[in-house]
């Protein structure tokens, strides 16, 4: 049984965890999204009440 041997298993383990957390992100974050947040606007918009006309 292959998968009881601990010692490349764990090393595969350590591995694949330290290009996940180190060498991915930077390549991901280097990229230009498209869909950049908008900053909310604090004022609020002015609207007019409905008037009804067959009053």
């Amino acid at each position: 049984m292959p998968q009881l041997i601990l010692k490349p298993w764990f090393f595969i383990l350590l591995a694949s965890w330290l290009v996940f957390l180190t060498i991915i992100p930077s390549k991901i974050m280097k990229h230009y999204f498209n869909n950049e947040p908008k900053t909310a606007y604090t004022s609020k918009p002015n609207t007019k009440t409905w008037d009804w006309t067959w009053h």
